[in-house]
C-alpha cells in the first residue's frame, strides 16, 4: 500500500494546506517530515485535486490515493452512480477493480460484493479505503484469467473493465485487443453468471460489438454534460435476441433515448429548410448514429444529409439535445465585434476560422450557427 506515515495528521495537515500550490515547484522542495517523501505527498495532493472533480466521496480523513494513472482510468463518481441504479441482486463481482469506484457504487445494491484486482498495492489501498468507508467486501488479489479457472462460485453480477492499453501504452479498441480478452473469455463469464456488464471505450463501434458478442441485450451510451465517457455492454444468456440501446447524458435535463438496435436502418428523414427550431443532437446519439431515427422519433426534418442539424416550426420539448429558436441571416448581417457563441458543422471554415473571418468576439448568450442545407450554405442566428 505504501507508507502508511502518510496519514499523520501533520502530514495531512500540510497536504490540504498545499492543493492549490504549483506541484512541479513543490517536488523541487525537500519533504518535511524524515519519513514521507515530497513525492509521495505530491502523490496525494494529486489524488485529493482528482478528487474533488471526479469522486468528492473519497474526499474523507484516512482516504489514500494511489498513482497518477490508476486515478486516470478510474470512473467518475457520476458515471458510476448512473450504472448502480440499475444493477441489483445477492453477489456482485469487479474482476479488474483497479481503484474501486465503479465497484463501490454498482455494489450497493448486494449483499455479498468480491474486488478481483491484479496490483497488490492498488488492492491494499483499496482494501484501506472501504475500511475508512465502512464498506464491506472480499479482496482478491488474482489475474483475472487465473481467478475465472480456479472459481467455483456463481455471482448474480459480473461487472469488467478492460485494460485498454497494450504492452507498449498505445490505446486499443478491439475485444480482441484489450486486457483481459473478451472474446475468448465471454462464455466463461457466462457461465459463472447469468449477466456480465463490461465497460467499453466511448470509441467503440456498435456494430462491431453486436456482431461479436452474440449474448449482448442492453447497450448503454453514457455521456456526462455532453462529453461520451463510456459504452457499457450487457450480456446475458437470456436475451431474446432484441437488443435495447439508451442513449443518456447525465448533469444535463435531456430526456434519455431508447431504441432498439437496427432501428436505423429502417428510418428516414424528411428534408427541409430552416424552420423556427434548430435542433442539435447530444453526443449520446451522435455516437449511436441515429440520425434518420431521431428525425422520425420526433417528426423533425433534417436540414442536410451531413449535418445532423433537425428543424421544425413547433417546439418539441423532450428533444435529446439542445434547441434554439433561430432564424436565417445574410452574411452581411453579421457584424464586427458582436459577441456570439459560433457552432460550424459540414461548413468549409471551423469557428475559429470565421471568428478571424467576421471579427467576432467569442460567448455570450447568443449563437451563430455556421452549415448547409440542400440548397447550400447558410447562417442561422438565435433570436
Amino acid at each position: 500500500m505504501g507508507n502508511k506515515k502518510i496519514l499523520n495528521k501533520e502530514v495531512q495537515n500540510y497536504i490540504n494546506a498545499n492543493l492549490t500550490t504549483d506541484l512541479h515547484s513543490l517536488l523541487l522542495k525537500k519533504s518535511p517530515f524524515p519519513e514521507v517523501s515530497i513525492q509521495e505527498i505530491v502523490q496525494q495532493i494529486k489524488g485529493k485535486q482528482v478528487a474533488q472533480r471526479k469522486f468528492p466521496f473519497l474526499l474523507k480523513e484516512g482516504i489514500i490515493f494511489p498513482p497518477q494513472l490508476n486515478l486516470e482510468q478510474s470512473s467518475s463518481e457520476k458515471t458510476a452512480l448512473y450504472k448502480s441504479e440499475i444493477l441489483k441482486g445477492k453477489k456482485f463481482i469487479d474482476l479488474t477493480s483497479g481503484f474501486g469506484i465503479d465497484a463501490y457504487y454498482l455494489s450497493q445494491n448486494f449483499d455479498d460484493v468480491t474486488l478481483v484486482e491484479q496490483n497488490p498495492d492498488l488492492l491494499e489501498i483499496v482494501e484501506h479505503n472501504w475500511n475508512v468507508l465502512e464498506k464491506k467486501a472480499k479482496f482478491i488479489n488474482q489475474k483475472l484469467e487465473d481467478f475465472i479457472i480456479e472459481n467455483k462460485e456463481n455471482f448474480d453480477v459480473i461487472y469488467l473493465d478492460p485494460a485498454r492499453r497494450d504492452n507498449n501504452k498505445n490505446k486499443v479498441f478491439l475485444l480482441e485487443d484489450l486486457s483481459p480478452n473478451i472474446l475468448e473469455i465471454q462464455k466463461k463469464l457466462l457461465s459463472i453468471s447469468n449477466e456480465v456488464v463490461i465497460k467499453l471505450s466511448p470509441l467503440i463501434d456498435l456494430k462491431y460489438l453486436v456482431s461479436v458478442l452474440p449474448n449482448i441485450f442492453r447497450i448503454e451510451i453514457i455521456a456526462l454534460k455532453n462529453d461520451v465517457k463510456e459504452v457499457v455492454v450487457f450480456l446475458s444468456n437470456e436475451n431474446s435476441g432484441k437488443i435495447i440501446c439508451k442513449c443518456v447524458n447525465l448533469e444535463s435535463e435531456e430526456s434519455d433515448f431508447e431504441y432498439l438496435f437496427g432501428d436505423e436502418e429502417n428510418a428516414h428523414s424528411e428534408y427541409s429548410e430552416p424552420e423556427n427550431f434548430i435542433y442539435i443532437p447530444n453526443n449520446s446519439i451522435l455516437k449511436a448514429g441515429i440520425f434518420n431515427l431521431i428525425s422520425e422519433k420526433f417528426k423533425l426534418k433534417k436540414l442536410h444529409p451531413n449535418s445532423h442539424f433537425y428543424t421544425s416550426d413547433e417546439k418539441i420539448n423532450d428533444f435529446p439535445g439542445r434547441i434554439f429558436e433561430m432564424k436565417v441571416i445574410d452574411s452581411k448581417e453579421v457584424k464586427k465585434k458582436e459577441q456570439f457563441n459560433i457552432i460550424s458543422k459540414n461548413y468549409p471554415l471551423k469557428p475559429e476560422e470565421l471568428k478571424k473571418k467576421y471579427g467576432l468576439k467569442d460567448g455570450g448568450e447568443s449563437y451563430l450557427i455556421f452549415t448547409q442545407s440542400k440548397k447550400g450554405k447558410i447562417i442561422l442566428k438565435s433570436i
